[in-house]
């Protein structure tokens, strides 16, 4: 379990770093063997070591009798992998493991003194392996000099939590369109959108070099491979000098991205494949290795998101829970928050001065880089950009026919006939563009016929969210049925859902729908049943053997009774019964 081991405290007894100590003497010792050692050379070392005359002469005393150079080690309590072990168990309480050490030692004692007349041992007697269980105090300090600071936070928070005392290279300076980097942020922040509260996400691509915001693309949902084409078409082009990304964009080397399904689809791979732009995957959940888009996603939440309404971690002034929003008032509508985080985004590339840029902003960085910039032409940008549908389209006097749905144009005009090739947005059916399937020229884009209006989709919403607050509320009153009191010692415990017999039957009545009602009002005599036809067997009815003394006197007699054969007539319940059983005997 725990093991005595070597090792100097030289900080407590005031002697100097064992590598000096050794140092010392081992050049003394090499001067003595070659017989040139002087007493010059001993207070030489002794000035340079600290110490004395006497105390260096004693260590080389020591080092010829004892053949050591450092101070002898003394027996401690050090944390083996048993003790690492029962650490990891408690999540690194270290209180805890050394009360299991204690209670061990104690038992171990107790089974081996005879007969029981052995006291209990103290916290210094030997544990079953014979090594002494130490102080907490000097358990706990055992622990924090035999693992570090990374190892002592995996035992409370686990991988995540050692991972934030690694050491992490810093990536090489290039030139500017080197390298991108994109994520996705999910931004702590509430805004209103057609009458209900969203949290939005930004999809954004960043220089690694110059630290610009090449393009970016908000959601209100979480994002798919249409916000990612849709921010790769804003960074690769640089078509407007006045908008939030100035001047910056162009084709670049390299994009790095982690393992997100919306960046490694097809659509977003043959659009930078086609351009031979080699998309880099990284590992999951190592966002060390794309530090730069990281570092942004942690500075829009600290310089801009935290004074925004409806920031979802602001600082509250009471201890208790924060309440649910239930009301819209003072929130931002999802274009105003939009218009303000690309507001921000132009004030990051040309008035932000980052430490790495030297003073100056990511614009001025990106205008001072002399390295040439490749534009993507608009047409293969819009071609390459878009998914495409597959396959022909023939454009009539109703538009262009796409997924049971028509598309039209105000380009349309005169072009009946023509067979065109359709390119769309993913998840954006309401518009198309429309190319020529001969040429490939872009003819333009196409939206939606007959599309629905905002009160037919606002209705239609409506009605989605009253169905699942039906489902919710079914699988809430499930949860209380399976709810069970708080016991105080071994027993079952009592459902928590008291139910009395009346609310059992009428959930029963509910449960079992209105045809059951209806079924328990039928009357099934209400009709009486037809004569059976002649063409009919008729059972036939025998004689009973009297038993002596019984009475013979018979009731009226059935109608037919005389008719029928034997003295046979319509038999009863019994009697039909036991002439089909002696029929099946026969």
């Amino acid at each position: 379990m725990a093991a005595g081991g070597g090792g100097s405290n030289a900080a407590r007894s005031g002697d100097p770093a064992p590598v000096v100590r050794e140092q010392v003497v081992f050049r003394l010792l090499a001067l003595e063997e070659r017989g040139v050692l002087t007493p010059g050379h001993v207070r030489l070392a002794a000035s340079s070591a600290g110490r004395s005359v006497r105390t260096v002469q004693r260590w080389l005393q020591t080092a010829r009798e004892e053949g050591r150079t450092a101070r002898r080690s003394r027996p401690r309590f050090t944390v083996t992998d048993e003790v690492h072990a029962r650490l990891a168990l408690w999540c690194g309480n270290a209180a805890a493991v050394h009360r299991e050490l204690l209670a061990q030692a104690r038992a171990s004692a107790d089974d081996s003194v005879d007969g029981g007349a052995g006291g209990e041992p103290a916290a210094g007697t030997g544990s079953g392996g014979g090594v002494a269980v130490p102080s907490l105090a000097t358990f706990q300090r055992a622990v924090r000099r035999d693992l570090n600071a990374g190892q002592r936070a995996a035992l409370k928070g686990g991988e995540r939590a050692r991972r934030a005392h690694d050491v992490h290279l810093a990536r090489p300076v290039k030139w500017r369109n080197a390298c991108w980097e994109g994520d996705h942020k999910h931004l702590p922040v509430e805004v209103e959108l057609d009458g209900r509260a969203v949290r939005p996400w930004v999809t954004w691509f960043i220089d690694c070099a110059r630290n610009a915001i090449t393009g970016a693309a908000v959601t209100p949902h979480q994002p798919s491979r249409d916000a990612v084409l849709a921010a790769l078409r804003i960074a690769l082009s640089r078509d407007e000098p006045g908008g939030p990304y100035g001047l910056i964009g162009g084709l670049p080397e390299l994009v790095r991205v982690d393992r997100g399904k919306e960046f490694l689809c097809v659509t977003v791979t043959r659009a930078l494949g086609a351009l031979a732009v080699p998309v880099q995957d990284l590992p999951a959940r190592r966002p060390e290795l794309k530090g730069t888009v990281e570092n942004l996603n942690h500075c829009v939440v600290d310089m801009f998101l935290v004074a925004q309404p409806g920031y979802l971690h602001a600082p509250a002034a009471t201890t208790g829970p924060r309440p649910r929003r239930g009301d819209l008032d003072g929130l931002l509508s999802f274009a105003e928050f939009t218009a303000r985080l690309l507001d921000w985004v132009r004030w990051w590339n040309t008035e932000h001065r980052p430490k790495p840029l030297g003073g100056r902003t990511p614009l001025q960085a990106w205008q001072d880089d002399p390295t040439p910039i490749e534009d993507v032409p608009p047409a293969l940008l819009r071609s390459f950009t878009l998914e495409d549908a597959g396959g022909d389209k023939v454009l009539s006097t109703k538009g262009v026919y796409w997924r049971g749905r028509y598309y039209v144009g105000p380009w349309m005009h005169g072009m009946d006939g023509t067979r065109v090739r359709v390119r769309f947005v993913p998840h954006h059916d309401h518009e198309i563009e429309v190319f020529d399937a001969t040429t490939g020229a872009h003819l333009g884009p196409a939206h939606l016929a007959n599309a629905a209006t905002a009160a037919q989709r606002a209705a239609l919403r409506r009605a989605k969210d009253a169905q699942r607050r039906t489902m919710v509320r079914a699988l809430a009153s499930a949860d209380r049925q399976r709810r069970y009191g708080a016991v105080t010692g071994p027993g079952r415990p009592e459902p928590l859902a008291a139910l009395t017999a009346t609310e059992a039957e009428e959930q029963l009545a509910a449960a079992a729908g209105p045809g059951s009602a209806l079924a328990k009002r039928a009357l099934p005599d209400l009709i009486p049943p037809r004569e059976a036809p002649a063409s009919w067997a008729r059972p036939i009815r025998r004689s009973r053997p009297v038993a002596p003394g019984a009475s013979t006197d018979a009731g009226p007699s059935a109608p037919g009774a005389a008719d029928a054969p034997d003295g046979g007539g319509a038999l009863d319940g019994a009697d039909e019964e036991e002439a089909e059983e002696e029929g099946g005997r026969v």
